[in-house]
């Protein structure tokens, strides 16, 4: 999956696959975690949100599906 760069002290990069759903998120420290059955309307959130770190914490995780992949 193609990931955007982004501007976050703790996200290096985010993708998403409107056919699957699915967010991918590389984070600073190197690791890549896939998050599914996320709507296309919060990726887009995502990425205008002003701290990208604080989006995830707050509407992201632990609220989808998700695992961490080998980077």
């Amino acid at each position: 999956m193609d990931r955007i760069p982004v501007t976050s002290s703790s996200i290096a990069s985010a993708g998403y696959s409107a056919q699957e759903s699915t967010l991918e998120i590389e984070y600073c420290n190197g690791s890549i975690y896939q998050y599914f059955a996320v709507p296309e309307s919060v990726f887009k959130s995502l990425l205008g949100a002003e701290s990208k770190g604080a989006f995830v914490s707050q509407r992201i995780r632990g609220h989808y599906p998700y695992r961490r992949i080998d980077g």
